[in-house]
């Protein structure tokens, strides 16, 4: 945009002109390259790529496994078990976002009473209701 002001490259881009200066001065020093976009690389991972796969392995083994008493692995005990295999700790934010990334998705356990019985259920569901139904359907 040669030949421009600088408002007019501002209104032009829809941006501040402090934005146009900030540009202009970059391309003074370092010609249009300093333009380009930069990647922004951010914080780096603390746990390598082989680390994130022996995660998923010991995950995958489940909790158990991995001594507890239960097959429910939460945020918390995945903290744990990165802290005592790799030295690293994690929030428990960090662990849910690291899990997310790891292909792992938030699951409910199944509400079922220890007592349950499901032949008596199956039983009752193929006798005992069509009954009542019928019972129903005759009072109305």
């Amino acid at each position: 945009m040669q030949g421009r002001t600088l408002g007019e490259v501002a209104d032009a881009c829809e941006v501040d002109i402090s934005s146009v200066k900030r540009w202009k001065a970059a391309v003074r020093q370092g010609g249009l390259k300093a333009l380009d976009a930069k990647r922004l690389l951010g914080r780096a991972a603390r746990l390598d790529e082989d680390q994130k796969t022996r995660l998923s392995e010991i995950l995958l083994l489940g909790p158990v496994n991995a001594g507890y008493r239960n097959e429910l692995w939460t945020c918390a005990r995945v903290a744990e078990v990165i802290e005592t295999h790799f030295g690293i700790r994690y929030s428990l934010a960090h662990v849910w976002k690291l899990l997310r990334g790891l292909g792992f998705s938030c699951q409910k356990p199944e509400q079922k009473a220890r007592e349950q019985d499901d032949d008596e259920i199956a039983h009752w569901r193929r006798y005992k209701w069509p009954a009542l139904k019928r019972g129903l359907a005759n009072t109305s």
